[in-house]
């Protein structure tokens, strides 16, 4: 997959307040999807749903026992998101170091006139 492509779907992914909560519980530790729902007030297909958007992005990654499916955080991915804003910050920290030094520069040449 090109990896704009993934990064669309982690965004995607990210971009759901209910998404993002479950993965901040997944971030505790490993939970069946019973345990997942628990919090939200929606309806179980509803919220399996959101389990399955995560899991196209893999972000997380299940496993089933018996009638049982069981989450977990799959952390590879969050470095797609991480890069991404790694050098989106970077460019921008560039850019206001050129304006920076811009200005210092029109200061300098202010005091030398």
């Amino acid at each position: 997959m090109v990896q704009s492509a993934v990064a669309d779907e982690v965004f995607h992914a990210l971009a759901n307040p209910t998404r993002r909560r479950v993965l901040e519980r997944l971030s505790v530790g490993p939970a069946t999807v019973s345990e997942l729902a628990a919090p939200f007030d929606m309806q179980l297909p509803s919220f399996v749903q959101h389990l399955s958007v995560l899991e196209r992005s893999r972000l997380v990654k299940s496993k089933k026992r018996g009638r049982v499916r069981t989450y977990e955080i799959a952390p590879e991915r969050f470095k797609v998101a991480e890069h991404w804003l790694t050098e989106r910050r970077q460019m921008w920290e560039a850019r206001l170091d050129r304006f920076d030094n811009y200005v210092k520069q029109l200061k300098q040449k202010e005091s030398d006139s």
